[in-house]
């Protein structure tokens, strides 16, 4: 029986994106108090505050699917440094209009995975800080930085390493009793 639900974006909107199989496995390793519901943003148009006024309807979807979930998960590549523009827009539009952010209070954690050696170290701490403005408690410990090696994770979410898998079924158990620390301070609306 799932005791939160958990939300999930996927940073990178190409198909074949190794952090959406790094999110498939993650969803197959989750405890069973987690339900996990990817939360897509890939049709959002580029956010301009000229749509405050009259937010359009898949922004507005795209809120209430955030409202609807007691937590979110970022599973997110790294680009330049930093995380991948429409990940950045995704988070726009959901933090706006002004006092009307969807991420307030809503318990957050980072992970995700690159061919390169720190994994996604720089872009996690990008987007620590753009959460943190959106004042979204964060699971700091434990950090996620996964080095992709091919057949890592297949298609399915399939974890071929053993040491990986744990790794990641650990993390996921840390995010799990997280939710419940955050949530026992900042109660879920009614």
């Amino acid at each position: 029986m799932s005791e939160f639900t958990v939300g999930y974006f996927v940073g990178s909107l190409a198909k074949n994106s190794i952090n959406r199989k790094l999110a498939k496995a993650l969803v197959r390793l989750a405890p069973a108090e987690l339900q996990m519901r990817e939360i897509p943003f890939g049709d959002l148009p580029l956010y301009s505050y000229d749509y405050d006024s009259n937010y359009p309807q898949i922004a507005k979807d795209f809120k209430a699917a955030i409202a609807d979930v007691d937590a979110v998960l970022f599973v997110t590549p790294e680009y330049n440094r930093s995380i991948p523009g429409g990940l950045k827009n995704a988070i726009d539009w959901a933090s706006r209009p002004y006092g009307q952010n969807a991420f307030t209070r809503k318990p957050s954690a980072i992970i995700g995975t690159s061919p390169g050696a720190i994994g996604t170290a720089v872009g996690q701490q990008h987007l620590k800080s753009i959460l943190s403005f959106c004042n979204s408690p964060m699971m700091n410990a434990v950090e996620a930085y996964i080095q992709f090696k091919p057949d890592l994770i297949s298609d399915n979410g399939d974890v071929s390493v053993e040491g990986t898998a744990e790794f990641l079924r650990d993390y996921m158990l840390e995010f799990r009793d997280f939710i419940r620390r955050v949530l026992t301070v900042y109660p879920r609306s009614t």
